[in-house]
């Protein structure tokens, strides 16, 4: 488990992407789960902690795809 003292989602999606499941304690938001690189959804968490979750998925959707030359 690693944790986190601030909320830098870059850093974060980068060690889910790395690690691929395990579990990671950032300060304010609590503990998030992750599993094959992507964050899972609770149904008892906060209307902040899913907010977050969407744009930590969303990062690791974006990363994931592969950019277009122009």
């Amino acid at each position: 488990m690693r944790t986190f003292p601030v909320y830098a989602p870059k850093l974060i999606v980068k060690h889910a992407r790395i690690f691929l499941s395990g579990v990671i304690w950032v300060k304010d938001l609590g503990l998030l789960e992750f599993e094959k690189g992507r964050f899972l959804q609770t149904k008892k968490s906060l209307p902040k902690v899913r907010q977050a979750i969407s744009e930590l998925n969303a990062l690791i959707e974006a990363q994931s795809t592969p950019q277009q030359s122009v």
